[in-house]
């Protein structure tokens, strides 16, 4: 049953003069047919977007040209199609292109101002967006043909997560340093919201539902001023009840926990030089390594052991059955892939490479 309140749509409403379309929502489910999985990693030079086989083989080869005054933030595949997200760091500010690895044809999300990508739909069909942030703030969904929609909740909004098999999703946001953060749940696209959680003292970030969408894990960031700190790994039942922490987590570099397919463990990235001051204020100082916690009975588990550089988010296969993440050591970035039966890490490849993504078709 929908409810049919949000404080925030009178104020965000009244930027619909932008011709943005609005579409009704039901506040229905529907479920997806199987799917097939397809993986991509992103090289830095010469770049190129790679086409991988099953054993990391090279298959195909797609160029990339970045815009001069642009860098690569981070690539996003979407849960069901042929489309990538790709995300610029720019001298304007962010930016998100749509990238069609069939045809190779790449378009900008939100071509008037700065972007910054949320999440994409369950469907794949389209993302949800962060845009203008300076000028006008709105939350919008764009479709990869180009059709916008407006979201009305709170422009203060910095994560968004749909549930799975659902048209509903939670949004997460801020009123400022000092003041926390709140995590909501909307339905209706975004007209009917009720509220899961708040933290006076922490930022929730990287709010992530299970696979079947009965619980959240979510990380909890001291609400300070220090850029990096030590935080901790929370899970809730998808109403907000029930929520506990599963461990301490790195905070701050943006490492999101990532569930496992079967939704009985979630991969994170542990901080390992806690005690180094530096470490809380540049980034290249972290050291740190992958961890798995068993959301039922709290085991953590160590994966990896590294006594230098740092394991970046790991990302699960398909399957379940390997880990693969960035490892940053001295400045060079590599990818890395781990065997969960056997605990074997090797290189993915002999370059320098990112972003890995499987797109399911």
């Amino acid at each position: 049953m929908c409810d049919d309140y949000n404080p925030f749509m009178p104020r965000i409403l009244r930027i619909a003069d932008y011709g943005i379309l609005v579409l009704l929502i039901a506040c229905t489910s529907t479920s997806l047919p199987p799917v097939t999985s397809t993986f991509y990693v992103f090289r830095f030079s010469p770049p190129a977007l790679l086409h991988l086989s099953n054993d990391f083989q090279i298959l195909e080869e797609l160029p990339i040209s970045l815009p001069s005054d642009c860098g690569l933030f981070d690539i996003f595949p979407t849960p069901r199609g042929t489309f990538l997200a790709i995300e610029l760091s720019c001298a304007f500010g962010q930016t998100v292109l749509f990238l069609d690895v069939e045809t190779g044809s790449v378009t900008k999300a939100f071509a008037e101002s700065d972007s910054h990508f949320l999440a994409w739909t369950n469907n794949g069909k389209s993302i949800y967006l962060k845009a203008n942030s300076i000028g006008n703030p709105q939350i919008i969904r764009v479709y990869t043909d180009g059709t916008r929609v407006l979201i009305p909740i709170t422009e203060l909004t910095y994560d968004l997560a749909p549930k799975p098999v659902s048209n509903d999703f939670t949004f997460t946001f801020s009123r400022g340093l000092g003041f926390g953060s709140e995590l909501f749940l909307a339905r209706q696209d975004g007209r009917v919201i009720k509220q899961l959680y708040a933290d006076p003292m922490n930022y929730i970030s990287y709010a992530r539902w299970s696979p079947d969408g009965k619980q959240i894990a979510y990380i909890k960031i001291p609400d300070s001023q220090t850029p990096f700190t030590i935080g901790e790994l929370w899970l809730m039942d998808a109403d907000g009840s029930n929520a506990h922490k599963l461990a301490d987590v790195d905070a701050g570099h943006g490492y999101a926990a990532n569930w496992s397919p079967d939704g009985t463990q979630l991969a994170f990235i542990v901080r390992e030089n806690d005690s180094d001051p530096g470490a809380n204020q540049s980034a290249e100082a972290l050291i740190s390594n992958i961890y798995t916690v068993n959301v039922e009975t709290g085991e953590v588990k160590q994966l990896t052991h590294f006594t230098q550089g740092r394991a970046e988010t790991p990302h699960w296969s398909p399957d379940g059955n390997t880990l693969v993440f960035e490892s940053v050591l001295n400045g060079r970035m590599d990818l890395q892939v781990m065997d969960i039966s056997s605990g074997e890490i090797k290189p993915i490849l002999a370059e320098p490479a990112c972003c890995p993504s499987w797109i399911r078709k």
